[in-house]
């Protein structure tokens, strides 16, 4: 479950056996654990984490964007 960012309170990685699955990324806070496609960004599973805070996750995804679905293939695909 490799870390590739932290911003903050939230963790953003992936779990190693997930490489069959479209692009995507796992981000825990706090309060639980969220799992955001990456094309098109769009909120795939939520466990706990606020409305607010996914919505703050959310942007990160969008700001961060290339740089994640960068690792994701480097990391599933290498």
């Amino acid at each position: 479950m490799p870390t590739i960012l932290r911003i903050g309170s939230f963790r953003f990685h992936f779990y190693s056996d997930e490489a069959n699955e479209p692009p995507h990324i796992h981000v825990a806070s706090s309060d639980g654990e969220c799992k955001f496609w990456l094309e098109p960004v769009r909120l795939a599973r939520n466990k706990g984490v606020s409305p607010h805070e996914v919505r703050k996750i959310e942007k990160l995804v969008f700001e961060h964007h290339d740089f994640l679905k960068e690792k994701y293939y480097e990391y599933h695909k290498g």
